[in-house]
């Protein structure tokens, strides 16, 4: 059976849980070997489970949240840029 890209989307934590049936374990793993847009998506989505898990704390620099919000404000307060005609 072939399988689309979206459909191995919706698998894809499934697939990292190992609650998918066998049939469909298998013919998602074959996608994979042969899917880099796929492949990519599962190793980013393994990638952030591992940060989540990760329970250490880092402290943030004094003042970045302030300096955050001020680069924040400026981003949203220019003015578009001008298209073509």
């Amino acid at each position: 059976m072939v399988i689309e890209c979206k459909h191995v989307w919706n698998y894809i934590s499934e697939y990292l849980d190992r609650t998918l049936d066998a049939a469909t374990r298998d013919t998602v793993q074959r996608h994979l070997e042969h899917c880099e847009i796929c492949s990519a998506i599962l190793d980013s989505t393994r990638n952030i489970l591992v940060l989540t898990a990760d329970d250490r704390v880092f402290e943030l620099p004094l003042g970045f949240s302030e300096r955050l919000h001020s680069r924040l404000e400026q981003e949203f307060t220019k003015d578009p840029p001008l298209r073509p005609a």
